[in-house]
């Protein structure tokens, strides 16, 4: 047991609190210290007798995600209080009603948006998606809702290292999966590129200190080179008397990290590992000009790549984003990317939505009026959505989370649309009854079928006809939230009689088959036909496009009763997860331990002894092995945590398991001949496949073999990148 000095423990409580005041005391009006004062008296009042998982007093949490509002995201007074109280009414006595009395509506309207929502939730939805849902409700009502849930999961990310590993993995993935994008959203970029570096590091700790490593031990090279690169810079801008501040940074960890997977390189040949900032001081109406100056500056110097130009001040981006990008060439044959921006601007990048309220009154511009627009689409996203929480969660990441393209009417308005847009997404943005009777669409004066995708600049002019009207193909053609619902809502008329009719035709050979109508064999129905609800099975029968003579043969494939037990329930469910966990102490062992449970492998990420994995208990086919590193992790365990089981490893038997090989390198004779006998000669290791594509004298090849762990493979990868010709070799899904 640990001993505790509570009296140093208050004077840290009271250290940590004075900070809070003193980095708010240039926001605070008459009467707020007084109002803080209070809410952190209730707040350790309230948490006295908890602690987290770290050990520390709880009152240690609610403190520092406050002082995350203020330094990192900018917020004001009733921030500071929300934040302070954020769990008061989730986790102790205390009521809803007692804050309103306290602190007023708003308040208590911030803290219920931040309150998890209790109680039983249908089966196929989650708790997760539901509470994300609720916290969007509050969102078209008040964006702060939104920023303190983000200074609290910064927080919770922050301390991770003293949660379990599989509390890990979950809080993580769900970070990446929503509140990194969100963060995005909301321009809040420090914050967006600090939470994806702490989920590398969680999901991915080798891949993380591996790069983090190599930035470190680069350090001293990169800050002489920057060095060099801004000299003829700073000398041109003193001369032309600018007042100004120049950084240069490295990328964020994980986006280094993606764009080393993505184009499969090593670090050292990652081309953009930093970016310059120069921030530019300047009056409001000259800002445009200044960064432009700046640009011309920086070109005489350097060539730039004139794909490379991102000009975000003359189209702002709809979260309030204003910077001039350009990568160009250095001295060396580097590429570097340089952003230029004025000192508001920057302000705006690094504290997103919450900069916009300081520079409202000075400024009526583009770059607010598009906060405003994004925060009406998330109202209309809730408005029209009525599908389940997690289709919900998946419809706002791929509608709101992405960038933009920027498209005009024929009379020259702009449109901005989410990128992957389509012409029919455009009708239906103009309005429903364009989208409804849509033909097709002219696009800079040339005729485009409907599910043409949107460029930067296009010109859309939208053909209609009465006679048109939305089929289901439609839906394959769009991506906007918009457009999907109104399509939805015009088929859902049409769909009701097919529905009807193929009820009837289930029911009656249901009853052939001497089977009840009971939700159970729905159940059972729709997993064979592999849809979603019985409504969808009844409208594809109805339709004709499930033949209804092949329930027969289901009826004949459940006689077989599959080895792993069905659930049918959301109770059933449960108790599954119950007694895969009683068994064995939440913990599910791979290896020797075969009787503890039944399993299978992920074909997603095909797991093998040595991997980081964790189990997933699937409605149907018992649990799946993931790798932590599997492509649909972050969806499974930020939508559904609660049916994650740890895993572990074993001692290997002599078992083997399929693993594939991506091998690259330069065409020459005799190469797949050396790399066949290293595998069966040498090594042992029986393939089951080996496909070879050579093209202008590179050669790709892919191959399929089985082994016995993840030590098996690295050997194998270090005995063929010596192979000479091979240049890369990398372990595949």
């Amino acid at each position: 047991m640990i001993e505790v000095d509570l009296e140093e423990e208050k004077r840290e409580i009271i250290r940590r609190y004075r900070k809070l005041l003193r980095h708010a005391k240039p926001i605070l009006k008459s009467g707020d210290a007084r109002i803080i004062k209070k809410a952190f008296y209730m707040s350790m009042e309230a948490h006295k007798d908890m602690r987290r998982k770290s050990g520390e007093p709880y009152i240690f949490h609610p403190l520092e995600v406050a002082q995350i509002c203020v330094s990192e995201i900018g917020l004001g007074t009733t921030s500071i209080v929300s934040a302070l109280l954020h769990d008061v009414v989730e986790d102790t006595e205390v009521e809803l009603a007692d804050i309103e009395r306290g602190y007023g509506k708003k308040v208590a309207s911030i803290i219920d948006g931040l309150t998890k929502i209790a109680g039983v939730f249908d089966q196929g939805s989650s708790q997760q998606a539901e509470n994300f849902r609720k916290m969007l409700l509050t969102l078209s009502d008040d964006v702060r809702v939104i920023l303190i849930k983000l200074a609290d999961r910064l927080h919770n990310m922050r301390t991770l290292g003293s949660m379990p590993r599989d509390k890990q993995l979950k809080i993580a993935n769900e970070t990446i999966y929503l509140y990194a994008p969100l963060a995005h959203r909301l321009g809040l970029y420090a914050i967006k590129s600090e939470l994806e570096d702490l989920y590398l590091r969680y999901t991915d700790g080798d891949a993380y200190r591996h790069i983090a490593s190599k930035i470190n031990a680069t350090k001293d090279a990169r800050s002489k080179f920057i060095r060099n690169f801004i000299k003829p810079i700073k000398d041109e801008l003193n001369g032309q008397s600018f007042q100004y501040e120049i950084k240069g940074r490295p990328k964020s960890i994980h986006s280094i990290h993606n764009k080393m997977k993505k184009q499969n390189v090593p670090f050292e040949e990652v081309y953009d590992l930093f970016a310059v900032r120069i921030i530019v001081d300047t009056e409001l109406e000259n800002e445009k000009a200044a960064c432009w100056q700046a640009y011309s500056i920086v070109t005489d110097y350097y060539q730039p790549n004139p794909d490379r130009l991102r000009d975000w001040i003359s189209i702002p981006k709809s979260n309030g984003y204003e910077s001039l990008h350009t990568t160009v060439m250095s001295g060396r044959g580097q590429w570097v990317e340089v952003q230029i921006r004025t000192r508001r601007m920057d302000e705006i990048a690094e504290k997103g939505y919450a900069a916009h309220w300081k520079y409202k009154e000075s400024k009526n511009g583009d770059a607010d009026k598009g906060l405003e627009l994004w925060i009406g689409k998330v109202r209309e996203i809730l408005e029209q959505n009525d599908a389940s929480a997690i289709e919900f969660v998946d419809d706002f990441r791929s509608n709101l989370f992405q960038e933009e393209v920027f498209a005009f009417t024929p009379k020259g308005d702009l449109v901005t649309m989410p990128n992957g847009s389509t012409a029919l997404d455009f009708a239906f943005d103009i309005h429903t009854e364009v989208g409804a009777h849509c033909l097709g669409a002219k696009v800079n004066q040339k005729l485009v079928p409907l599910n043409y995708v949107l460029k930067n600049g296009d010109q859309v002019e939208i053909l209609t006809s009465k006679k048109q009207k939305p089929n289901e193909d439609w839906l394959k053609y769009v991506v906007t939230s918009k457009a999907k619902s109104k399509i939805k809502d015009s088929l859902k008329e049409e769909k009701k009689q097919f529905v009807v009719e193929g009820k009837e035709v289930v029911k009656r050979k249901l009853k052939q088959l001497k089977i009840g109508f009971t939700q159970e064999a729905l159940m059972q129905l729709t997993d064979h036909f592999d849809v979603k609800t019985p409504t969808d099975l009844f409208y594809l029968i109805g339709k004709g496009k499930i033949d209804h003579s092949l329930i027969k043969k289901f009826n004949e494939k459940k006689e077989e009763e599959h080895k792993y037990r069905r659930v049918t329930d959301p109770k059933g469910m449960q108790s599954q997860i119950k007694k895969v966990r009683e068994k064995d102490f939440d913990l599910l062992l791979i290896g020797e331990d075969m009787d503890v449970v039944d399993y299978k492998f992920a074909k997603c990420c095909n797991p093998i002894p040595g991997d980081d994995v964790f189990g997933f208990v699937t409605v149907n086919d018992g649990i799946k092995i993931h790798r932590t590193t599997c492509p649909n992790a972050a969806e499974l365990l930020s939508n559904y945590g609660y049916r994650v089981v740890k895993a572990k490893w074993t001692s290997s038997q002599d078992n083997s398991f399929l693993a594939g090989l991506r091998i690259i390198g330069t065409d020459r004779m005799g190469l797949i001949n050396d790399v066949s006998s290293i595998i069966s000669g040498e090594l042992k290791v029986n393939m089951r496949s080996i496909t070879i594509n050579t093209e202008g004298g590179i050669f790709e090849g892919e191959i399929q073999l089985y082994v016995s762990d993840t030590k098996h493979v690295d050997q194998l990868i270090g005995k063929l990148e010596v192979v000479p010709g091979v240049v890369s070799v990398t372990r595949d899904n």
